[in-house]
């Protein structure tokens, strides 16, 4: 998978790095002493990914909690992310990240420690409960088997009750989630879409089946699942595929499995559209007509955008679902 891996040199003695050296023992290793000397230095075409991938094995300086924006998560407590990756080995032609840094190379960061003691202070601070998420800047899941960390922060929502955990995912690598204790307080919530969209501008990512198939077997190992329809794309067809996709739900008897739904549409900065149009001039996203929003977003004019968001909600209202388990995301 990976042209060369980088490796801080502060990090070779750790057990996570043979792990991870071993699962790769045809790439070429280059020790470094810090990964920012590297990473993004130079800019490095997107699409690159496709042929010529690295891996980056690191400690992330800095802020390693943030603050969530305002309509990020469900409910109404604080959400925060927190950060353990940077970039994603899927290629979704909508997603932001090719916009947002200057690479497509993959870093994992392996100073989870560090991220415990920020959470931890976090859950002091707050008396009512509080929301972290992973998956802002890479999957969660998709690279779990290697990163070893979800058998590091399982233990601390077990001790905190008061803090929930979302893992934010598009793919069907469970098998870290099902060594763990089910816990109530941590979500692992799947993006899926309607059939065209899926097969269409989610390159790479775990088919749509795939997913449904693991959020059963999640949901009948004693795990908390969650769906976010988000980002929806309009096409012609939007409703009957997520009207199949509900339908699809229903029949694995998972609709009412689901904690809670989100929805929202596709959604750009300036700069991730650019780059949208150069990567994808033939993507079915392009063709629909998108404005400036009003937080300075690229997505669709109000009218159509809720609309979509509408039809999509009235669909779950019609099976069942109950209004206070759906929100709408960045809206």
């Amino acid at each position: 998978m990976f042209h060369k891996i980088y490796v801080e040199k502060e990090l070779t003695d750790h057990p996570q790095w043979e792990i991870i050296k071993k699962r790769f023992p045809k790439s070429e290793i280059e020790e470094v002493t810090s990964y920012s000397d590297y990473f993004g230095k130079f800019r490095k075409p997107y699409l690159q990914k496709r042929t010529k991938l690295n891996l980056f094995v690191a400690n992330k300086k800095g802020q390693l909690v943030k603050e969530a924006p305002e309509a990020y998560g469900w409910g109404n407590e604080k959400h925060y992310y927190y950060i353990h990756a940077y970039n994603c080995i899927y290629e979704c032609e909508y997603c932001y990240l090719q916009g947002y840094f200057d690479s497509p190379d993959i870093v994992l960061f392996l100073n989870h420690e560090e991220i415990y003691k920020e959470m931890e202070s976090l859950v002091k601070q707050n008396k009512d409960s509080i929301w972290f998420h992973a998956g802002e800047f890479s999957d969660s899941l998709a690279l779990s088997h290697l990163t070893g960390e979800i058998s590091y922060y399982y233990p601390f929502f077990k001790e905190h009750k008061n803090a929930k955990l979302e893992l934010r995912t598009k793919s069907a690598n469970i098998k870290e989630l099902l060594k763990q204790e089910a816990l109530n307080n941590v979500f692992t919530s799947f993006s899926l879409g309607g059939s065209e969209q899926v097969t269409q501008l989610e390159h790479k990512t775990a088919p749509l089946g795939a997913r449904l198939k693991a959020m059963k077997t999640l949901t009948e190992a004693g795990h908390q699942v969650a769906v976010h329809f988000d980002p929806i794309v309009y096409n012609e067809n939007y409703i009957s595929q997520y009207a199949e996709l509900v339908n699809n739900l229903i029949e694995m008897d998972l609709l009412n499995q689901i904690q809670y739904f989100s929805l929202g549409v596709v959604r750009f900065t300036k700069e991730v559209y650019r780059q949208v149009i150069e990567h994808y001039p033939e993507s079915k996203i392009i063709g629909n007509e998108l404005v400036t929003s009003f937080d300075g977003k690229t997505r669709y004019p109000k009218p159509l955008r809720m609309s979509i968001l509408r039809s999509i909600e009235k669909l779950l209202l019609d099976k069942g679902v109950s209004k206070d388990r759906i929100y709408l995301c960045m809206e």
